[in-house]
């Protein structure tokens, strides 16, 4: 049953674009992309900007275990974009792109437990930045339009606010692989598969426990990519510029907020499909952008996903045929 969920999801979240786009004016959505034209491929190599703005927090989580310094920027950069390519355009669960990223970085730092436990922290972090970040966004939009939707959703950002803190604390002093091993082992016996996927849990405990001691490089990597963020919404002020629809910076980082946390928090429906065209339609109208520009919008956002994102899935398969050919 669960294997089709994705599917299901995916074909909800497909109607219901589908019934945006027919509610937006057809004709209106496509003659916006027409008139942007081909600037709108200028998002595409803008986006190597907040990746690698990503990765060099991800470095700076993993360099204490990268003594050669072979996990360089330039290295992990690929492997981040083939992270999001992998969880945004393949039917793959929430941590798809997680597990290819883990299994990547091997190559160069062949220490199972410290690379699981700087993907696992960066993960962590990332929740934090965008309640950070989708707080910012709500602020300016209560700043920007006074709106009385833009306090709710604060209030209930706030409300969920529990949810990081118990998983930081699991992470932190409760030993949580170690007690999934335990679960797994009662359950399956030491001679199972799925246990064996265990084996080194104290391990990675001991260094997520490590990381967390290091205070001043989990903050630099916090503003690494909340840095990786406000620039992405660059994307959003470009896009709808192109598209005859000038908004303010400030108003172009709230919408981009705002989208990042209906992607995040709606992650188990596939490319955030239907479900990304309607928070711009529902948080542009709050800042002034009509329906179908804020259509048109994601739709260019999808387009950058998919020529940013294509190229890195190929590499990711050539750098594998190549490896494979090497034994």
């Amino acid at each position: 049953m669960t294997k089709w969920l994705p599917a299901l999801f995916g074909l909800l979240g497909l109607g219901l674009l589908i019934g945006l786009v027919a509610h937006g004016g057809t004709t209106e959505i496509l003659t916006l992309l027409a008139t942007a034209g081909w600037g709108l491929l200028w998002l595409i190599p803008f986006h190597v900007l907040p990746i690698a703005l990503d990765a060099e927090g991800w470095r700076v989580l993993l360099r204490h275990r990268d003594v050669s310094g072979t996990a360089h920027l330039p290295f992990l950069w690929w492997i981040a974009s083939v992270r999001e390519a992998v969880g945004r355009l393949l039917p793959v669960g929430g941590v798809g792109g997680e597990i290819v990223g883990i299994r990547l970085t091997l190559w160069r730092v062949p220490d199972g437990a410290a690379v699981t436990a700087s993907v696992v922290i960066e993960t962590l972090l990332t929740i934090v930045n965008v309640y950070l970040f989708v707080a910012a966004g709500l602020c300016l939009v209560i700043a920007l339009d006074g709106g009385s939707l833009a306090g709710s959703l604060l209030g209930g950002l706030a409300a969920t606010l529990p949810v990081p803190l118990l998983l930081y604390w699991l992470l932190r002093h409760g030993a949580l692989f170690a007690r999934i091993e335990r679960a797994v082992i009662g359950m399956l016996g030491e001679e199972s598969k799925l246990a064996a996927l265990f084996g080194s849990a104290s391990k990675l405990d001991a260094e997520l426990r490590l990381i967390f001691e290091r205070r001043r490089d989990l903050l630099i990597s916090l503003l690494w990519q909340l840095a990786g963020m406000v620039v992405g919404a660059f994307e959003v002020w470009l896009a709808l510029r192109l598209l005859g629809h000038e908004i303010s910076p400030l108003a172009a980082i709230a919408l981009e907020a705002l989208g990042l946390s209906i992607r995040h928090f709606a992650f188990f429906v596939p490319a955030g499909l239907g479900v990304q065209e309607a928070g711009f339609v529902l948080f542009g109208q709050l800042l002034g952008v009509p329906a179908d520009a804020a259509i048109a919008l994601s739709l260019a956002k999808r387009v950058r996903e998919l020529g940013y994102g294509i190229p890195a899935l190929l590499s990711w398969q050539w750098a594998e045929t190549r490896r494979a050919l090497r034994r």
